[in-house]
């Protein structure tokens, strides 16, 4: 089915009295696009970021947006002009709603999940991986296959610091190691050292998509549940989450962002068997220096250092 996507250009302000008209006319499953919605997420979230495109901030700037579908037949262009019509009358009665411009895009059924999926191919990475989209085919050679579908959870292996990681992981898994992935997201990298030749892995994320997205990769790459343990939790601050993860660990893995990789270095050595390595990622180049100092603070010997990408990791004992 062919579906128009349609939008409402406006400000702040006016983004409630687009979305009542829009509600009387019987439109609703709308997306709202506000810039001091954005700023106030960013503002709020600093533990989970970093870096923040510029290229969001440009698009963001200003912005207030209106996003609602219609069938792409009669019915839908006859209630298009109905907004039409009611776009008209409201910019007479308001002064205070911006535009009011209305665009539109065609659109397919597919699109709406799918369009992304173009821009993930098959990825070698290192010298002895290649991650695979779910839906898409590849030659592995004598490569180790990674099978991914990442949903709505962060990790499919094309993010700089995802692959330096995955670089560093390849090179600490040699067979029967146990693993501890810390912010797991799709389960990438656990289940990249599983794959690669790891006896066990437990894996955790403050995010409650993760375990069903993880556990689901595992079971396309033929992992099962007795190798595999997903949880959701905060390893930082939850004492009972601490407890059954325990320590004693060969590898223990982070691919998160600097703050909460200074907040756990302290623990790290708890997690670690004595001769166990850390492998930590997700961290923008004008903070390397200062985990660098942090990580060395907790008593952690940097090994190897790798970047790319404006990116740094760290691989350490």
């Amino acid at each position: 089915m062919n579906w128009l996507e349609l939008h409402i250009d406006t400000v702040h302000d006016g983004l409630e009295t687009v979305e009542t008209m829009l509600s009387a006319m019987d439109i609703d499953g709308l997306v709202i696009d506000d810039e001091t919605e954005f700023q106030d997420f960013l503002e709020n979230n600093h533990q989970y970021w970093d870096y923040v495109d510029e290229d969001l901030e440009k698009t963001m700037q200003g912005k207030s947006r209106v996003t609602f579908y219609l069938p792409a037949d009669e019915t839908g262009f006859a209630k298009m002009a109905e907004v039409r019509i009611a776009l008209q009358k409201l910019k007479e009665e308001h002064d205070d709603c911006g535009t009011l411009l209305m665009t539109m895009e065609q659109m397919q059924d597919a699109d709406w999940e799918n369009n992304w999926k173009q821009y993930y191919k098959p990825m070698k990475i290192g010298n002895r991986l290649i991650v695979i989209p779910q839906w898409e085919t590849a030659d592995a050679g004598d490569r180790v296959p990674l099978i991914l579908e990442p949903g709505l959870t962060f990790g499919t292996g094309s993010h700089a610091t995802t692959r330096l990681c995955l670089t560093a992981l390849e090179k600490a898994i040699h067979g029967g190691e146990t693993v501890a992935d810390l912010g797991c997201g799709s389960g990438i990298l656990s289940i990249a050292a599983l794959k690669l030749g790891a006896a066990s892995a437990v894996a955790v994320d403050i995010d409650d998509k993760c375990p069903d997205v993880a556990y689901a990769n595992a079971a396309m790459n033929s992992i099962s549940r007795d190798q595999y343990t997903v949880r959701v939790g905060d390893i930082i601050t939850d004492k009972a989450l601490q407890a059954e993860i325990g320590g004693g660990y060969d590898v223990v893995l982070a691919n998160i962002v600097s703050d909460v990789i200074i907040a756990l270095a302290p623990r790290v050595r708890s997690l670690l068997k004595p001769d166990g390595l850390f492998l930590c990622s997700g961290i923008i180049d004008d903070r390397a220096e200062e985990v660098a100092d942090k990580l060395k603070e907790a008593g952690l010997e940097i090994l190897e250092t790798q970047s790319a990408d404006g990116w740094f990791a760290y691989t350490c004992k």
